[in-house]
């Protein structure tokens, strides 16, 4: 297609037809080419007449011959055949990079009063931006208000070049974003059917962080034409914004209708550099530079490669190319630090976003990037500056708005400090969580540091935050993230236990994942990738507690047999660009499977080398040729053998009959679910090597009061998958056949073992604690309930049954900590909770302690005797 339209272009110059196309013909190439038929454009636009001009040349654009479309347009140095096509001639120059002759041939459509001379002066006002000369830029932009507000009427052309002036100035006036929009929407009303007007509209939506109606927009023109590059970008850029899937396959599209679009092989270049393919990277942006070496844009994702590449000489050069081109341009800072975020070099980013602001202090970008890293980075107030300045000047911001909302919520944390911590707690919680995140955070300090040798920077910030919403607002700056930590370095943010319903998770584990993180960014000089150090940290949570961290579940087992998981080379696509929406969850199993491999084969010190080289910017590949003497595809096949001889029993037990394609399905299969015993039984004599139809036959058996068999069919899935720690599953059925049979030992044995594979167990371990209790047995009672309070400290029955136990053991401190969190959840008698409270201080040795809470407790029960009794007896009295 491409080739037709090019060859219609010089077959027209060659020839030089005098006779201008007919009308009809003109109208009808318009409608193809507002179609995207390029060559029906090229077929039905003959002949000199500036129209016919203008639309061949338009399609040549469309379709990236720009080249063909200058030699059309008259040559590089002009004049063109028309006053009317000059600005037009301005275009093709302008995507080559030619901003000089570009400049020339805007300027002779202005002085000659071409049809188009306001587009072709507003092009000129973007030529002096480009080249850094803001103010001429914005004196020529300005003019075009007094022309929106005295024309009588003005074209779609000349509407387009207001709006895209006005837009400019909203930079620094922001309320003229809606007079630009208006002008957008008249410019789409006075050509129907013209997708410019339309892109463009997407466009500021999307500036202005309006995806539905930037997806409205960009709809628009791809439903009268699918194949129009600029849309198809715009989609694709729009579905980013929105964290969807397609982005990809949307840019490649649209280099399928223009393969020299330099924005979308810059947008391809970024998707490269967030899963650290810089090789991709460099390529798709130098194919850019390629078509248009003065692209500001494409020469600043250059440098980024070379930047996070840590080629800082590749850099600089990159760097004074760009601003040699535009002194002032602030966005090649931007641009590299907002990439860096990405790979998780926050430090980076805010140094980058300062010099970007002392380029340009209207840089709005430049100052909420600056802001929202140095948040991150624990300088609190300033990053709250930072993001006032940022968001007075872009008041549409959703994200500077909602993290100064938030941080205006911080009033109401408290901060606990310990030898190695500043921890922040939300008051209505603060004193619940306390002695327990301040144990944890300093067991984990101390264990990871005798584990890598060394320590990251402290103190180490860690917010906890009360609700999901407010951690994912910390984190991104928007709603919506559905995980449950980040780690910064040594800022630490994470859900509190009460931001998810009990059960969920388990918040002290998380805490020790975001923690090992801090020591892979602080050793890797957070260079580490993060296939790395996410399967790294799950691996460093089951180091810590055997029952911590994700499991191996017949979701992963049936994704990888199917090919649905990418290999270990290629696993950090799975985190930055899942290609399911589960694969991410994962990713992060079977992330921590290669660290189980690699320490079990190599050591642990060759996992501490990996983390060393890639300090020194060194690649994965590279360090797997010389750590473990393994080629790319040896490390993939390797790997493989791996998983497929330990998992071997689970792998045949979950995957045989798998129809592999729907994606992401726990059960991997189509069709109902049997749940009658019959039915299953039948599928159990088809199958009987299938774990999951073994566990929902004995989970049925169950149900019908058929416990011996029950017990016969979950020892057999158990048998085949003995690692399964989802609900309900062989050791949960076991549990209900003992209970329901008396054989209450074996029962709170089964429960056990089945909350030995779920991190977040808390119903499960507070049963066991229940059948131990009435068993007698103190010690197994009080490890289940530790278990409890472990993942879910809002039961005030649990901790005030362990701190009894706890009494009973002679563990004084433990007591304490218990009758603590039990005023703290503030119960129906709170006076007996201080007594019992200054029972335990008592106990542990504290009595000036244990004299402040009964004295609290009388104020509350004047006339209660046990109190009194213990006041007396601390005041060395007699009872």
């Amino acid at each position: 297609m491409r080739r037709a339209v090019a060859a219609w272009a010089v077959a027209v110059v060659a020839v030089a037809a005098p006779a201008p196309a007919a009308t009809q013909d003109l109208a009808e190439a318009r409608a193809a080419l507002f179609a995207g038929r390029y060559d029906d454009v090229a077929r039905l636009a003959r002949g000199d007449a500036p129209a016919a001009l203008e639309l061949r040349a338009r399609a040549l654009l469309d379709t990236g011959e720009y080249d063909a479309a200058i030699r059309l347009l008259g040559g590089a140095d002009g004049p063109a055949p028309s006053p009317a096509v000059e600005r037009w001639l301005g275009e093709a120059l302008m995507a080559r990079g030619r901003w000089d002759e570009a400049e020339a041939a805007f300027s002779r459509a202005e002085a000659a009063g071409a049809p188009d001379a306001l587009s072709a002066r507003v092009r000129r006002g973007e030529l002096f931006y480009l080249r850094g000369r803001r103010d001429e830029a914005f004196a020529l932009f300005d003019t075009f208000i007094d022309v929106y507000n005295g024309a009588p009427r003005l074209s779609a052309d000349d509407l387009m070049a207001v709006a895209t002036a006005v837009s400019y100035l909203g930079r620094r006036t922001p309320v003229l974003f809606q007079d630009a929009l208006k002008a957008y929407d008249e410019a789409a009303a006075a050509a129907p059917g013209d997708p410019r007007p339309l892109v463009a509209v997407g466009d500021l939506f999307l500036a202005k962080y309006d995806a539905p109606e930037s997806h409205a927009s960009y709809r628009r023109v791809l439903d009268a034409n699918g194949s129009h590059p600029d849309a198809l970008l715009g989609e694709a850029r729009a579905l980013e914004f929105d964290g969807a899937p397609g982005t990809l396959t949307l840019a490649n599209d649209a280099l399928e209708t223009n393969p020299n679009h330099v924005g979308a092989r810059v947008f391809l270049a970024r998707q490269q550099l967030r899963t650290e393919d810089y090789d991709q990277a460099r390529e798709q942006v130098e194919r850019a530079l390629e078509v248009n070496p003065r692209s500001l844009d494409a020469l600043a994702v250059l440098a980024a490669v070379h930047y996070l590449e840590g080629d800082r000489t590749a850099y600089a050069a990159t760097r004074d190319r760009a601003l040699a081109l535009n002194p002032a341009w602030p966005d090649l800072f931007n641009t590299v630090a907002e990439l860096a975020v990405d790979t998780r070099k926050y430090a980076d980013a805010v140094e980058l976003a300062r010099q970007a602001v002392e380029r340009d202090s209207l840089s709005w970008w430049g100052w909420g990037i600056m802001g929202m890293n140095q948040l991150r980075t624990g300088r609190i107030e300033t990053g709250k500056a930072n993001l006032e300045r940022a968001f007075a000047g872009d008041p549409y911001n959703v994200w500077f708005r909602n993290s100064l909302d938030l941080l205006d919520s911080f009033d109401q944390y408290r901060i606990v400090e310990t030898p190695h911590f500043r921890i922040m707690l939300h008051g209505s919680e603060a004193d619940i969580l306390e002695p327990y995140v301040t144990a944890v955070a300093e067991e984990a300090y101390e264990a990871l540091r005798r584990r890598y040798g060394t320590e990251p920077p402290t103190p180490i910030r860690l917010e906890i935050l009360r609700t999901s919403s407010d951690f994912s607002v910390r984190t991104l700056g928007e709603r919506g993230l559905g995980a449950l930590g980040v780690s910064f370095g040594s800022t630490l943010v994470m859900d509190s236990p009460a931001a998810r319903d009990e059960g969920a998770f388990n918040w002290q584990s998380t805490l020790w994942h975001e923690m090992a993180h801090a020591y892979h960014l602080a050793m890797s000089d957070h260079n580490v990738p993060r296939w790395f150090s996410e399967g790294l940290a799950v691996r460093e949570q089951r180091v810590a507690r055997p029952y911590w961290g994700h499991r191996v579940s017949p979701a992963w087992l049936q994704a990888y047999d199917a090919g649905q998981m990418p290999p270990l080379s290629q696993l950090n696509d799975a985190f930055v660009r899942p290609a399911f929406p589960e694969q991410v969850i994962l990713a992060y199993f079977q992330g921590s499977l290669v660290f189980d491999w690699i320490e079990s084969e190599w050591g642990f010190e060759v996992i501490r080398s990996f983390l060393s080289g890639y300090r020194d910017g060194r690649s994965t590949n590279d360090l797997a040729r010389d750590l473990l003497g393994l080629s790319t595809s040896a490390l993939d096949d390797g790997f493989d053998d791996y998983v497929r001889e330990r998992f071997a029993a689970e792998f045949a037990s979950t995957t045989s009959g798998l129809d592999p394609t729907p994606l992401g399905r726990a059960a991997g299969r189509t069709g109902p679910v049997a749940t009658d015993v019959e039915s299953l039984r039948t599928q159990v004599r088809q199958r009987p090597g299938d774990f999951q139809a073994r566990l929902r036959l004995a989970q049925a058996l169950v149900g019908a009061d058929r416990y011996d068999e029950a017990e016969v069919e979950a020892r057999e899935a158990l048998r085949l998958f003995p690692t399964y720690g989802g609900p309900r599953g062989p050791w949960h059925v076991l549990a209900a056949v003992h209970e329901a049979r008396g054989e209450s030992g074996e029962a709170a044995d089964a429960l056990r073992s089945a909350a030995a594979l779920d991190e977040s167990a808390v119903t499960t371990v507070l049963r066991e604690a229940h059948i131990r209790r009435e068993l007698g047995d103190a010690d197994g009672e009080r490890a289940a309930l530790a278990r409890a309070v472990e993942a879910w400290p809002f039961d005030v029955e649990a901790h005030e049954r362990l701190a009894d136990l706890h009494g009973a053991a002679g563990d004084t401190g433990g007591a304490v900590r218990e009758r603590q969190v039990v005023v703290a959840l503030e119960p129906a008698d709170m006076a007996e909770a201080r007594y019992l409270l200054a029972v335990a201080l008592r106990n542990d040795g504290r009595p000036e302690d244990a004299r402040t809470q009964v004295l609290r407790a009388l104020e509350i029960a004047p006339g209660y005797e046990a109190a009194l009794d213990l006041l007396l007896d601390l005041r060395g009295g007699t009872s």
